[in-house]
């Protein structure tokens, strides 16, 4: 009788054990699904699962900070904390020194794009992530900024796909005579630079209202991100403590906090209040700002790009030179921005797909949709001032990014990206090489002064179709000692912006005047537009080099979103 009781205890402390193990399982994957990284957030949780297994595998990112993470076994302040695995460390452009420049904010930043905590894992856990400490000093840091960026894009064999800025330099210590953020500062110069020689996409933390750190926020070849609140559990909202609309009272600052004219600086939007974190100790710890929402940007890329790598090892194998629609064209930066903007959330979908299966309905800080502003009004805006496209949604960029590049020279499906030229020269061999430039990015062939992408497939009436175009600023280094990179001393030469427009025309229209919609911004480097259908009907997506101002052929990416008829 006694062993009998003994026995039943026993049971009932192992159930109660397994009951609480299990519990705290569930209760951690429900932390999970409802926090940045999940349902609630960018819905990345869904692309580490089968059947998409992706987690950033031997995908280089990288970080520069004022200071940089701390690395375990070089670093006493993360002794007893792994959970944020570093790939490499640096000072600027050298090893980073033990114990020194390890920075909290840097510590937060880094766990977002690859930590293994199982209560806080990052959106890329298996990411390469490179990170380099700036160390400026109170005094101007560009030329030591632009160094550690270029350092870290070397890095990995000079493979790395994007890097996160989730700090910045303040306006008033630009050396420049009276300066405001045109894009001409040395270090948003040297982003715009080390983008198109590089092959990088730099995410950069979006500016944080009066008194902000807005340099390189006025780049062109990169991103800017902006940081959303949780409306009933859902991050959906812009949050208050970015960057108000510069008009009326806030015009004052235009050119000082915002750029100046009429671009505007946001890309896109991602979660960034009360977003859970590692700290250097491996404690959990919670903070708000731009600067937490851009690695979840960063650390996307990671995703996308090993599922790209995963296709080109079939394509590159089966066919010498890879063939559509998996090409080396789906590692250019340009092909991610595009791709990342055009897959945003705006207006959550009513379950028939006519608002492209979207999850979310992203609200500014007054409330208004995207289709409530300006941007979806006027073709000459092509973003929203608060929150650019919509919010990052790292499963729909999956989504975009699957569908593969798919050539003009035949009708294309409902989804799906490409990369390609425009030139207004016709006798023109080929797309823009710059001298250090990577193989991928070698000439197009055959570019025109436009190219239509038909759709195979008529479009449903009352759907929406999405449509963004990316290209460059020609921006190139003053290079002293003709050694191809940036040293201290150096500077950058702004050579202009070309200019592209692009149209919605039904598929047998010729003239863009007749065009159903279109997005021609003249101050822009992308132009997206969101527009609904008026009629089921056959429509093609015309992309149009408008105005020349460097080179007379220009590179291009495009992404394209549609609903076929039914």
């Amino acid at each position: 009788m006694a062993q009998r009781q003994v026995l039943q205890r026993l049971i009932w402390v192992s159930c109660g054990l397994a009951m609480a193990l299990f519990g705290r399982a569930v209760a951690a994957n429900d932390l999970l699904l409802s926090s940045s990284i999940g349902e609630a957030g960018i819905d990345a949780l869904r692309l580490h699962s089968t059947p998409y297994n992706l987690m950033g595998r031997k995908i280089a990112i990288g970080q520069v900070e004022i200071g940089r993470p701390g690395q375990f076994g070089i670093d006493k302040a993360v002794a007893q904390n792994r959970a944020v695995p570093l790939t490499r460390v640096f000072y600027r452009n050298s090893p980073a020194r033990i114990n020194t420049n390890v920075d909290g904010h840097a510590q937060n930043v880094a766990s977002i794009m690859i930590s293994s905590a199982k209560a806080m894992r990052g959106v890329a856990p298996a990411a390469r992530l490179y990170s380099s400490a700036a160390g400026t000093p109170k005094r101007y840091g560009q030329p030591e900024e632009c160094l550690s960026a270029q350092h870290v894009a070397l890095q990995n064999g000079g493979d790395v796909r994007a890097i996160n800025f989730s700090f910045g330099e303040a306006l008033r210590q630009d050396p420049r005579p009276k300066p405001v953020l045109d894009g001409n500062a040395l270090l948003t110069q040297c982003v715009d630079w080390s983008a198109r020689i590089h092959n990088v996409l730099y995410v950069i933390a979006g500016n944080q209202g009066k008194g902000g750190i807005s340099i390189p926020t006025d780049n062109f070849n990169g991103v800017n991100v902006a940081f959303t609140t949780r409306l009933k559990g859902i991050f959906s909202k812009v949050d208050f403590a970015n960057l108000g609309d510069p008009s009326g009272s806030g015009s004052a600052i235009a050119g000082i906090e915002s750029n100046v004219g009429p671009r505007r600086a946001i890309g896109l939007v991602a979660p960034g209040n009360d977003v859970p974190m590692v700290s250097l100790s491996g404690s959990l710890t919670t903070s708000s700002g731009t600067s937490f929402a851009a690695p979840h940007v960063t650390a996307t890329v990671a995703l996308l790009q090993e599922y790209g790598d995963r296709q080109l090892r079939v394509s590159c194998k089966q066919t010498p030179g890879c063939a559509l629609p998996w090409t080396l064209r789906a590692r250019r930066h340009e092909v991610m921005k595009a791709v990342l903007l055009n897959s945003t959330d705006k207006l959550k979908d009513t379950g028939d797909g006519l608002n492209l299966g979207m999850s979310k309905t992203i609200l500014d800080k007054n409330n208004r949709t995207w289709i409530e502003s300006d941007a979806y009004k006027n073709p000459k805006i092509p973003l929203n001032f608060q929150m650019g496209t919509g919010q990052l949604n790292a499963f729909r960029a999956y989504q975009q990014f699957s569908a593969g590049q798919w050539s003009p020279e035949s009708p294309v499906p409902a989804i799906g990206w490409d990369y390609r030229a425009v030139s207004l020269r016709r006798d023109e061999g080929g797309g823009m090489r710059d001298e250090g430039q990577k193989p991928d990015s070698s000439p197009l062939p055959h570019p025109s002064p436009f190219q239509d992408y038909v759709l195979e497939k008529p479009l449903q009436k009352g759907s929406f179709v999405a449509a963004t175009l990316v290209w460059d600023r020609l921006v190139e280094l003053i290079d002293k000692n003709k050694n191809s990179e940036f040293d201290m001393g150096e500077g950058f030469r702004d050579r202009g912006l070309n200019t592209l427009h692009l149209y919605l025309m039904q598929a047998g229209e010729t003239d863009v005047r007749r065009s159903i919609w279109s997005s021609v911004s003249d101050v822009d480097s992308l132009q997206h537009l969101f527009y609904q259908i008026p009629e089921t009907g056959q429509y093609k997506i015309r992309v149009v080099f408008q105005k020349q101002v460097n080179e007379a052929v220009q590179n291009y990416a495009i992404a394209w979103w549609t609903v076929p008829a039914r």
